[in-house]
């Protein structure tokens, strides 16, 4: 009798190859929360996106209103902005801090893999806390024998409330 898959059984894929994805998901938030934001960077494909949809099961973030939907160049606007010692939103500077389960392969074929991790996520810039919870989805592809991130997709645990705003990265 042959197993019928459902979403809570993973992709049947190699125990190196899931640890490896695993670990991925690990060290991208790892990256962040030690803002280690050029090597992060360089974690994304030349098309890659970051993008915190604005409603639940938003299937598009180019023709619908998003929190945030950016490509690489604006990833790199904001993390050089990050870094200016003069940048006024980060007097005193932001810090954040991942608290992720752990990630679950959904999927794992010719374009790639997909993750999707349930998270804690804050950030303290002063006396300020931010506190979002969520799920974040990566799509990761392999390319020149590494893994990169093709999308990171946050999906907001309350995406559709006025939300304060982020300095940093989920």
């Amino acid at each position: 009798m042959t197993p019928v898959m459902t979403p809570a059984m993973p992709p049947s894929i190699d125990n190196a190859l899931r640890e490896t994805l695993i670990d991925f998901v690990y060290r991208e938030a790892r990256l962040i929360d030690e803002k280690q934001l050029d090597a992060w960077y360089e974690l994304f494909t030349e098309d890659g996106l970051y993008w915190i949809p604005l409603a639940p099961d938003q299937r598009d973030g180019l023709n619908h209103a998003s929190l945030m939907y950016e490509d690489r160049l604006l990833l790199q606007l904001r993390i050089e902005r990050l870094k200016q010692p003069r940048a006024f939103s980060q007097q005193p500077e932001s810090r954040c801090q991942h608290v992720l389960q752990r990630p679950e392969i959904e999927s794992a074929g010719a374009d790639g893999y997909r993750t999707r991790t349930p998270f804690f996520y804050a950030e303290v810039r002063g006396d300020e806390q931010l506190v979002f919870t969520g799920v974040v989805r990566h799509h990761l592809v392999e390319e020149d024998g590494a893994l990169r991130i093709r999308e990171k997709r946050i999906d907001l645990l309350n995406c559709e409330a006025a939300l304060p705003s982020v300095q940093l990265f989920m």
